[in-house]
């Protein structure tokens, strides 16, 4: 087992190694207790010695944490990596002080159902993927006995979703309203939105150079949380046609001092979108399901599946089929009135 002392201002890490029969000690210097933590716990998963057993009486929490910083760092977005930390400290306050030894599917499901009962299911559900795969971890390391992992299930409530797709009047009473004021940047970004279904992050990312005639370049992503531009996925890399008047207004954007022609304003996007449908009478969505609304539409004028899924910049159709594509009322009436009819003439 490595050690860690404090000296003066600094913690020593010490790893003991035993090879061809002779004992050494391996010693390293850090500012910190957790950089310290971090490569004594490196050290020990390369001694390849087999089970290390004396890590089961590790905390669950500081388990993953140290997990986190040292398989996920590397192989995740810096953006992801966030959501890696917020969980962290979601598993802190859940687990406390439990070792890894004294965890089994009923302690964890117990856990889980207890996050469940203040949180959506979606949440609860993106927690618990990340506590299965440090889980899984343990096991291939040798820190708990077994794969216990698939037997914990997420529980709880579905909420109404908040990201809904607009119905087809309130879409064209918006866009109506966007594309004749656009004196209001806000209004520009709105329009664009429902124009292309590109993802906010990816509308705040856009510069002169992207824009072409008559489409974008989706190239970088601005998030609230990371410094980190890249964009999601390798397929968000993509152009995003558009039409001739959007065109001209978004060539008559003002460059700002960022580079980018929108300001991030905060990250208040979907609080003044709330704001403008209320004054419109509009049924109240977030910015997300302006994108949302921009699939629906496409998917009830029968545009491809395939292309709906590239022009959003989605790994798959499945993607695509699972999460945003719904009939519109207007369009799902249609269906009905036309399955009536069919039906009728039997």
């Amino acid at each position: 087992m490595a050690s860690i002392v404090k000296r003066g201002k600094k913690y020593r890490a010490q790893v003991s190694l035993y090879k061809s029969g002779k004992h050494n000690k391996l010693t390293k210097t850090f500012k910190s207790k957790k950089e310290a933590e971090l490569w004594a716990l490196k050290m020990e998963l390369a001694k390849g010695e087999g089970k290390e057993l004396g890590q089961r009486t590790t905390s669950f929490a500081k388990y993953f944490d140290n997990w986190i910083h040292l398989v996920k760092y590397n192989d995740v977005k810096e953006t992801t990596f966030q959501n890696y930390l917020h969980t962290s400290a979601i598993v802190k306050e859940l687990f406390q002080d439990i070792q890894l030894k004294d965890l089994n599917d009923i302690v964890v499901q117990n856990k889980i159902d207890e996050y469940a009962k203040t949180h959506s299911r979606k949440t609860t559900h993106e927690v618990l993927l990340k506590i299965k795969s440090a889980l899984r971890d343990a096991y291939s390391r040798g820190y708990i006995p077994s794969d216990f992992s698939s037997l914990v299930k997420t529980r709880g409530k579905t909420p109404p979703k908040r990201n809904k797709a607009l119905s087809i009047t309130d879409f064209s009473t918006l866009r109506n309203h966007v594309i004749s004021n656009t004196d209001s940047e806000f209004n520009i970004l709105v329009l664009l939105a429902l124009e292309t279904g590109m993802r906010r992050g990816e509308l705040l990312g856009i510069r002169p150079k992207n824009v072409y005639k008559y489409g974008i370049k989706v190239r970088e992503s601005i998030s609230p949380t990371s410094e980190d531009t890249s964009l999601k996925t390798q397929n968000s890399k993509r152009d995003v046609s558009i039409n001739k008047a959007v065109y001209n207004i978004l060539t008559k954007v003002p460059v700002k001092k960022d580079g980018y022609l929108f300001n991030t304003d905060g990250f208040n996007q979907s609080r003044q979108l709330a704001k403008l449908l209320k004054e419109l009478n509009i049924e109240k969505t977030t910015f997300h399901g302006l994108r949302d609304t921009h699939a629906s539409f496409l998917f009830s004028q029968d545009i491809d599946l395939a292309y709906v899924s590239q022009r959003l910049g989605h790994i798959n159709i499945q993607t695509t089929q699972n999460y945003y594509l719904e009939l519109m009322p207007e369009k799902k009436h249609q269906h009905e009135a036309d399955a009536l009819s069919l039906l009728n003439s039997l």
